[in-house]
């Protein structure tokens, strides 16, 4: 499990993991029933304080993501594929807000925008 903490980031170092654990489930890249490292582990690994991976994980488990089990560690829930696609459904919305933002501030209009979403889309797609 790779996490990148950012020192420049606006958003504090637990938040940076949660949103970082939950792109990794997401993504398929940690599947329901794999276990994520101990908090004391996690800590150690990032150079940070377990009270920091402890909140972490219980927004994570609170969320739904995650699963503590006593003793044995925390594992990655099943998820609800739907669950699943409406979230990156809603974080793909929140990046397009943010073009459209940009694109209005650079003067591009709505067709202008639709064109080059459509070029990278494609070009995405040649290269899966």
């Amino acid at each position: 499990m790779d996490i990148i903490l950012r020192n420049e980031s606006d958003d504090p170092i637990y938040q940076q993991i949660i949103d970082q654990i939950k792109a990794q489930i997401i993504e398929g890249k940690l599947t329901a029933g794999d276990a994520l490292p101990s908090m004391r582990t996690l800590a150690s690994q990032l150079r940070i304080s377990v009270i920091t991976t402890k909140r972490a994980y219980e927004e994570l488990e609170r969320a739904g993501y995650i699963e503590n089990f006593t003793g044995k560690g925390c594992f990655v829930k099943q998820q609800n594929t739907d669950f699943l696609r409406e979230e990156t459904l809603r974080q793909t919305e929140e990046m397009l807000a943010q073009v459209c933002k940009k694109a209005r501030i650079c003067g591009l209009s709505a067709d202008e925008l639709k064109e080059m979403v459509d070029l990278i889309y494609s070009e995405d797609n040649e290269n899966d």
